[in-house]
């Protein structure tokens, strides 16, 4: 379900502990989330959102645009 956010730290060479770190919570809560176990409560969507530049709906796989709105 969370493919984007897997693809997106991936990409950047990050581990799930590092970014499990940036976002103050266990590597197996951020696991739970890339995987589609566990929801992703809005305040970390949009710490996610903010730190790799997308839009909250492309972390959740409704659009392909990776831009957030407002950016052209």
């Amino acid at each position: 379900m969370y493919q984007n956010i897997r693809n997106l730290r991936e990409d950047k060479d990050l581990t799930q502990q590092q970014m499990a770190d940036f976002l103050n919570i266990t590597q197996a809560t951020y696991s739970r989330y890339e995987s589609g176990t566990l929801d992703i409560p809005s305040a970390i969507l949009i710490k996610l959102s903010k730190y790799h530049n997308v839009s909250t709906d492309y972390l959740l796989g409704q659009t392909n645009n990776k831009k957030p709105y407002g950016n052209k």
